[in-house]
């Protein structure tokens, strides 16, 4: 049997060291709320590392996440600390056994001001784009 995999590792300030515990609170209710789903989110991993500073976040996978709930998540501390500015995070998808198709990966940018996606990519669609004759995007 062949198990695929979402790796992702990144940071998001929010601002003081009081709203990165307050954020701890935010993940776990969330992480709840993940759990009652079916199928459960795969979700991520989230702790606070003095290497990074107390008020940064550090929010990865474990075996796998799950980078729609990471994305609810940084627009949830977004609106709750009042954050502005562009955040985003790139992700690769993996599976245990080489497969066509098994492996690409992506991005996503957003305003954290508005919530807004400001842009994203993922690399499948852009190869099957790009095979077809259609343009690479810059």
């Amino acid at each position: 049997m062949t198990d695929y995999f979402t790796h992702f590792s990144c940071l998001l300030d929010v601002g003081t060291p009081d709203n990165a515990a307050r954020a701890l609170d935010l993940y776990n209710q969330l992480s709840e709320e993940g759990a009652s789903e079916e199928p459960p989110s795969d979700g991520f991993l989230l702790s606070i590392q003095p290497e990074h500073g107390g008020a940064k976040l550090w929010m990865r996978d474990d075996v796998t996440g799950d980078p729609e709930r990471l994305i609810q998540f940084v627009k949830l501390c977004a609106a709750t600390f009042g954050l502005t500015g562009r955040w985003g995070f790139q992700y690769a998808n993996a599976c245990s056994k080489p497969r066509v198709g098994g492996f690409g990966g992506g991005a996503h940018v957003l305003d954290l001001a508005t919530g807004e996606t400001v842009a994203w990519t993922y690399t499948d669609g852009w190869l099957a784009k790009v095979l077809d004759g259609g343009a690479p995007d810059a």
